[in-house]
C-alpha cells in the first residue's frame, strides 16, 4: 500500500467541489483515465462530460485516474477511492492526442495489465478508449484495446454501459462480440486483417475490416462515426472543479460542436461534423448553475464566434454577471460585443491563427481569411484595449516556400503596427491527420523544419516578436502516430520512457521507418483507417 500515493489523492479531493463518491456494492465500477497529468485532464470537458453521465447511472460508480509522473512510477490509484486501478473491471481511457498513447499504455503496465489485448483473459480489466484522435485512426492502439468508441460519448455510452452491465462477469469472448454489435463501438479483436499498404505486415494492422462472420473479402465494410444531433440534450459542462488545473478559475461550458469552415488540415472540422449549436436559454441555464461555483464562464468550441446568437448569449451572460473566457474565434467573425466582455472581463491575451504568412497558402489550406480580415481584427483589439495578441501559424504545410514563411514575421510585425499590443507569435509544424482532406499528404522532412524555424526566428526577433516553436521532432513522432498502423502498439510497448530517444530505439527494434508513415500516401493505396468513419472524405 503505497500510503503516500493515497495521501496526495485525500489532499487533492479535498481541494475539489462536485466530486462524486460512490459506494461499490452492487455497481459496475469504472475507471476513467485521461492519459495525462490531473493538471491537464480536468480542464477536459470530454472527461467531466463522461463522468457525470456515467455517474448518474445509479448502478454504475466511476472513478477517475491520471498518468502523472508519480502515478507511472507505483501503482496507479483511482482518485476518489484511492483502490489500484487493477481492482475495476473496466479501464476506460479518454485520449484526446496521439502523444498520450504511450501514457495509456505507461499505465496498463503500472498496474500490471498486460498493455497488448491478446495477452489478455477475462481475469484482467477490460480496457476501452476513445476520443477525437482514436476516432480518425484507431489502429495504432487497436492492438491495446478490446474496444475503441468512434464518435462522441453522449450517444455511444448508454448502450454500451447497458452491455457492459450484462456481460462483465461473463465470458470475455462473448462480452466482445455483444460489444462488436453496437452502432460506433470498433472491437479489434472480432476484424480480421486485410493488408493495406507496401510496408505493412499484415499480423497487427486492421484495414478494410469485415466481421469474421461475414467472411466477405470484397465488400468494404464500414465502422460508422456516431455523433449527438441536439446538443441540449446533453450538459457538457464542469462536473468538478479544482483549483488545480490550468482553467481551475472558470466553469467551462460548450457553445458550439464541430466547425463549417471546411480547413483542409482541421481534425476537428472533421471529426465533429455536422456543426451544432446550443441554444442560448440552455446555456444561459447552464450558466446560472456555473455562476454559483465560478465568476468566470469559460465558452469552448472549435469556433465559439461563429454561434449565429453569440451577441445575444454574450449579452445575457453579463447580465447575469459572468466574466467570460472563449477558447476559440474566428478572425473574419470577431463580434465586437463579445471582444468588449473578454476586456472587461480582464482577458491577458486574445489569439488569432492566421494559420499562413500568405493569402496565397491560407487559400490553399482553406482558412479563408484575408489580411483586411486581420488588420480589422487587429484595430478592434487596440480600440478596445487588448494588451497581447498570440498569432498562430504553421510551418511545412504543402507548397510552402521560404517566401511563406518569411511573411509570417512581415504579417506579425503589420498586426503589431495595427493593435499597437503586444504581439507573440507561434508556430507550429503541419501533421497531416487520417479523416481530413489533406490525409494522404506528407509531412514535411524534419532537417525542413528545422531550417524554417531557423529563418523565422531572427526575422521576428528583428521586428521585437517573440516565437514560441513546438518541437518538429515531437511533431514528426505525431505525425507517425496520427496516420499510423497496429505496428505501433508493439513500439509504444517496447518504450521504457517517453523520450525521442526511447522512440527511436524502439522503431529500429520494430524494423520501423518513420520515414514510410510521414510520406504521401498514393491515390489508390488503402489507409489503415478507411474502415472507420465516413464513407469517404471531402476533396479526396
Amino acid at each position: 500500500m503505497d500510503w503516500s500515493a493515497i495521501a496526495a489523492a485525500r489532499r487533492r479531493l479535498a481541494r475539489e467541489q462536485g466530486t462524486i463518491v460512490k459506494d461499490w456494492g452492487g455497481r459496475l465500477p469504472i475507471a476513467l483515465i485521461y492519459p495525462h497529468t490531473y493538471y491537464a485532464g480536468m480542464s477536459s470537458l470530454g472527461l467531466q462530460t463522461l463522468y457525470g453521465l456515467w455517474n448518474a447511472l445509479p448502478d454504475v460508480v466511476c472513478e477517475r485516474a491520471f498518468a502523472d509522473p508519480e502515478a507511472l512510477r507505483s501503482e496507479p490509484l483511482a482518485l476518489e477511492s484511492q483502490r489500484p486501478l487493477g481492482d475495476f473491471p473496466v479501464l476506460a481511457f479518454s485520449v484526446p492526442y496521439e502523444l498520450d498513447y504511450w501514457n495509456v499504455v505507461a499505465l496498463l503496465q503500472a498496474t500490471g495489465v498486460p498493455p497488448l489485448a491478446a495477452d489478455r483473459n477475462s481475469t484482467h480489466p477490460l480496457v476501452i478508449a476513445g476520443g477525437p484522435a482514436l476516432t480518425a485512426n484507431p489502429e495504432p492502439l487497436a492492438p491495446v484495446c478490446d474496444a475503441i468508441a468512434i464518435g462522441e460519448g453522449e450517444v455511444i455510452l448508454p448502450p454500451l454501459t447497458a452491455v457492459l452491465r450484462e456481460g462483465i462477469t461473463g465470458r470475455r469472448d462473448e462480452l466482445l462480440a455483444a460489444l462488436a454489435k453496437l452502432p460506433g463501438i470498433y472491437v479489434p479483436s472480432s476484424m480480421f486483417p486485410v493488408p493495406c499498404s507496401r510496408f505493412q505486415v499484415p499480423s497487427s494492422t486492421f484495414q478494410a475490416q469485415h466481421p469474421k462472420s461475414q467472411n466477405v473479402e470484397h465488400e468494404t465494410w464500414n465502422l460508422e462515426r456516431q455523433y449527438a444531433a441536439d446538443l441540449d440534450a446533453f450538459a457538457t459542462t464542469s462536473v468538478v472543479l479544482t483549483r488545480d488545473t490550468e482553467f481551475g478559475h472558470m466553469y467551462l461550458m460548450e457553445v458550439v460542436r464541430g466547425c463549417g469552415r471546411g480547413c483542409r488540415f482541421c481534425l476537428a472540422g472533421q471529426c465533429y461534423r455536422p456543426v451544432r449549436y446550443r441554444s442560448v436559454a440552455r446555456l444561459v441555464e447552464q450558466a446560472r448553475a456555473g455562476l454559483r461555483q465560478r465568476r468566470t464562464i469559460g465558452l469552448v468550441g472549435a469556433a465559439v464566434s461563429d454561434h449565429p446568437q453569440i451577441d445575444e448569449l454574450v449579452g445575457e451572460l453579463r447580465r447575469l454577471g459572468a466574466r467570460l473566457a472563449v477558447s476559440s474565434w474566428r478572425v473574419d467573425a470577431l463580434s465586437e460585443p463579445l471582444l468588449q466582455a473578454l476586456v472587461e472581463s480582464d482577458a491577458r491575451g486574445v489569439t488569432l491563427a492566421p494559420e499562413a504568412g500568405t493569402q496565397r497558402l491560407r487559400r490553399l489550406i482553406g482558412k479563408n481569411v484575408t489580411e483586411e480580415h486581420l488588420e480589422r481584427a487587429a484595430r478592434l483589439a487596440g480600440r478596445l484595449g487588448v494588451q497581447e495578441l498570440k498569432l498562430y501559424f504553421m510551418l511545412g504545410l504543402p507548397t510552402e516556400s521560404e517566401k511563406d514563411v518569411l511573411a509570417i514575421a512581415d504579417l506579425a510585425a503589420d498586426i503589431a503596427g495595427w493593435s499597437g499590443c503586444r504581439v507573440t507569435v507561434s508556430a507550429a509544424p503541419f501533421v497531416p491527420k487520417a479523416q481530413t482532406p489533406f490525409q494522404r499528404l506528407g509531412m514535411a522532412p524534419l532537417a525542413v523544419l528545422e531550417e524554417r524555424l531557423t529563418r523565422l526566428r531572427p526575422a521576428l526577433r528583428q521586428r521585437g516578436i517573440t516565437l514560441r516553436a513546438e518541437s518538429p521532432a515531437w511533431s514528426a513522432v505525431q505525425g507517425v502516430l496520427a496516420r499510423g498502423d497496429g505496428r505501433l502498439a508493439g513500439v509504444l510497448a517496447a518504450m521504457p520512457a517517453n523520450t525521442l530517444a526511447a522512440w527511436d530505439a524502439a522503431m529500429s527494434a520494430a524494423g520501423l521507418r518513420a520515414t514510410d508513415y510521414l510520406r504521401q500516401r498514393p491515390s489508390d493505396e488503402p489507409l489503415p483507417w478507411k474502415h472507420v468513419g465516413r464513407e469517404s472524405v471531402i476533396g479526396e
